[in-house]
């Protein structure tokens, strides 16, 4: 009897689970279709460009939205228990409160887990995807910027031409044996530009035992200067912003490639936040589940949808904005960015803990 129990309990969290993302990819598939139309509008392409480009993007958003999915499906499910009678028929066949709310928080524990080793890796991949199809009809690809195993590449537009920057490593702000190479309107090379290491720190780069070769007329003139200043486009800063989004990037490419992307340019500061955040997933969807067990299982009284409608979406709205909160503290150094991400579970932990006490004495 107990182990059929615990399967109805089981299937019907999941099953509500399901529903409730099934509901945020209807809704999301519809609110992001307006922008890639929007996007799209001036292009000749299909209506199935920004169509499949939608369904591409929304998995990973759910991923995101993942802990208010679990508390919306929580809060649902063990509602519909309360008030179909099913929460007192277990009471009376041994499932106290506290058992109820484990199996469904370990359940959402392990169902974290299984989407950072199973789902993330396809959603990041569909991300990248997805961003470089957009980035093919783009209309602001005259500065461009790529790291890759080979180092920094960057084009900028001159008014006299085109510059194309190559470094074979990053290094907190120091690019290490740059190559630049300065071209004119018709891609002919004007100026080489050789350097062992280079401050990108502020716009204007400042870098040290320089060779500069100048082409005019068939002729080379070399130059060789202890320090020299050219201005870019980038700095430090807006390299790092243009690799934020770790959306393409998956939880096991984290795990697997840390040192390689480091080794590549990724700022460590945001791989380990990025890190953080995905690691502390079970966690909070663990706490969430905790959180709508308090709300729902202090009574056994019936109540009205519009109440439990109110409630979540105030729970939700004050989780988000807590959440929010820690990770401006962090992007302020008030707090490390690795810290942010596990600040949210931390305070709901702490104050899921004694609600679930007092819930399980009713």
């Amino acid at each position: 009897m107990k182990k059929v129990l615990f399967n109805y309990l089981l299937s019907g969290f999941l099953k509500t689970i399901f529903k409730v993302m099934l509901i945020f990819y209807c809704l999301g598939i519809i609110l992001n279709l307006f922008e890639e139309v929007e996007f799209f509008k001036n292009l000749d392409v299909s209506i199935f460009i920004p169509i499949t480009l939608t369904a591409l993007f929304i998995p990973s958003l759910l991923i995101k939205m993942l802990p208010f999915i679990i508390f919306i499906s929580s809060l649902w499910y063990l509602w519909n228990l309360r008030n179909n009678k099913d929460l007192l028929n277990l009471k009376v066949f041994g499932y106290s409160n506290f058992k109820i709310f484990f199996i469904l928080a370990f359940t959402s524990f392990i169902f974290g887990w299984i989407v950072l080793f199973t789902v993330n890796p396809f959603t990041s991949t569909m991300v990248k995807y997805y961003e470089q199809t957009k980035a093919k009809y783009s209309r602001d690809i005259d500065h461009l910027v790529s790291i890759n195993k080979n180092g920094l590449w960057t084009k900028e537009n001159l008014d006299t031409g085109y510059r194309i920057i190559a470094a074979d490593e990053i290094e907190d702000n120091f690019l290490r044996k740059i190559t630049i190479f300065d071209l004119d309107k018709n891609y002919n090379l004007t100026k080489k530009i050789s350097s062992e290491l280079g401050d990108m720190s502020e716009n204007d780069w400042v870098l040290e035992k320089v060779s500069i070769m100048q082409y005019e007329n068939g002729i080379v003139k070399e130059e060789f200067k202890d320090n020299h200043s050219i201005y870019s486009k980038y700095d430090k800063k807006k390299i790092n912003s243009l690799f934020r989004n770790f959306d393409t990037m998956s939880f096991l490419d984290l795990i697997l490639n840390y040192r390689d992307l480091q080794s590549r340019g990724y700022n460590k500061t945001y791989l380990n936040q990025n890190l953080n955040a995905m690691l502390s997933l079970p966690f909070f969807l663990f706490m969430m589940t905790a959180l709508a067990s308090i709300l729902t299982m202090n009574t056994l009284k019936k109540s009205n949808n519009f109440t439990y409608i109110v409630v979540g979406i105030i729970a939700c709205v004050a989780v988000y904005y807590f959440k929010d909160l820690s990770l401006a503290l962090g992007k302020t150094d008030r707090v490390s960015l690795s810290l942010a991400a596990w600040i949210p579970v931390a305070v709901i932990g702490l104050f899921s803990s004694i609600g679930i006490l007092q819930i399980n004495e009713k």
